[in-house]
């Protein structure tokens, strides 16, 4: 069954009505007609299960049949926060770990970072990494969207990092170390429902002085198995290490 993430605004009590991007899909790429059922999941959260009343020129209006109880969201909130890649590993990374259940995601200027953006190339892109998120979150069936922030600097990743109950950071020097505590080490005593921020450096890794800084504001340097791992890889074990201890252990 085919999920749209619609806003609040084309809500009723009663009916959804979809247009835009999802119009032009539901109409011209699924080719549903009147009566098809299809799931419509509110910014709060909620998904109904709805029934296409009436196909317009430029809108869709479904009727809400019933309200859907089950949630595919972790039980526990993941922030990634990214050192800014080359190329489009940072378009590949928003979508894959939008499939495996990060509740935010965070690029972030790191000192080896080959790229660098400017405040106008990162609006020129950012309604990109929306829609990315969006359909990744629709085909994944999330509860939510996540929430994509724009191009931190490491200071200002250090003073956010304070609103967070976890923080990692993935260091290569820890692979090096086989006594030196792995991410899933800190598991059992993260509780259901805390905010937990994983740090990534760029295809360089972090600086001397970055884990420095990191070690100093709380982060914990942890080791992604026994291999060093390229950093559009390394946000996805630690969201699938999450995601299995979390939901499939429990």
């Amino acid at each position: 069954m085919q999920r749209y993430f619609v806003q609040a605004d084309k809500w009723t009590e009663y009916k959804v009505s979809l247009n835009g991007d999802d119009f032009h899909h539901v109409v011209n790429v699924m080719r549903m007609v009147v009566g098809d059922i299809i799931l419509c999941s509110h910014p709060d959260g909620m998904t109904a299960k709805c029934k296409i009343q009436h196909i317009g020129t430029e809108t869709v209006n479904a009727k809400i049949i019933e309200w859907i109880a089950d949630s595919a969201e972790l039980p526990i909130k993941v922030s990634i926060a990214q050192g800014l890649p080359k190329g489009d590993k940072w378009e590949y990374i928003l979508q894959k770990a939008t499939e495996l259940g990060a509740s935010e995601l965070i690029a972030f200027q790191g000192d080896r970072s080959v790229v660098k953006w400017d405040e106008k190339k990162v609006i020129k892109k950012r309604p990109r990494w929306e829609k990315i998120v969006k359909e990744a979150s629709e085909q994944a069936h999330r509860n939510k969207i996540p929430t994509v922030s724009g191009v931190w600097t490491f200071d200002s990743l250090l003073e956010r990092s304070v609103h967070y109950d976890c923080k990692f950071f993935a260091y290569e020097e820890e692979v090096r170390d086989r006594q030196s505590k792995k991410l899933h080490d800190y598991f059992s005593n993260i509780n259901q429902g805390a905010s937990i921020l994983i740090c990534i450096g760029p295809e360089g890794g972090f600086s001397e002085q970055e884990a420095t800084l990191l070690k100093k504001s709380s982060f914990q340097p942890v080791r992604f198995g026994p291999r060093i791992l390229r950093t559009e890889t390394a946000p996805l074990y630690a969201l699938s290490s999450l995601s299995y201890y979390f939901e499939e252990m429990r």
